[in-house]
């Protein structure tokens, strides 16, 4: 695949494609004769991984160094576990402050409306 069908298929700019490639967030992609990159399987599931850990909140810097690792080879695979097992549980920490938030927006939401219906209730007994 090329870099515009790549960033077409996982919506991500070709510019934040060559980033990621630049800054090792995504192994190498290999290039065809012309010197156009020309992206594998292999590649577009890197891809999909970093947008996923991306989109959850993990930092470049810890992907960077997870890519790293991985293309130490099986030597780190312990290490990778670990440095995962960190990571989901810093976002499982994240999604539970999340939701307390959202409770206390609905809360909040729900006594705007409750207030709401009394000043109206208020409003149509003085009238």
């Amino acid at each position: 695949m090329t870099i515009t069908e790549v960033s077409q298929k996982y919506d991500i700019t070709a510019d934040t494609l060559r980033y990621y490639e630049r800054i090792g967030l995504i192994p190498p992609v290999s290039r065809n004769s012309s010197g156009i990159r020309d992206y594998t399987d292999e590649d577009c599931n890197w891809v999909h991984f970093m947008k996923c850990m991306r989109g959850a909140g993990l930092s470049i810097e810890v992907l960077i160094e997870y890519i790293s690792m991985f293309q130490k080879g099986s030597s780190t695979i312990n290490a990778r576990k670990e440095l995962l097992i960190e990571q989901r549980s810093k976002l499982a920490q994240k999604i539970k402050e999340m939701q307390q938030t959202l409770e206390r927006l609905d809360n909040k939401i729900d006594g705007y409306e409750e207030r709401m219906l009394a000043k109206e209730k208020q409003y149509l007994a003085d009238s």
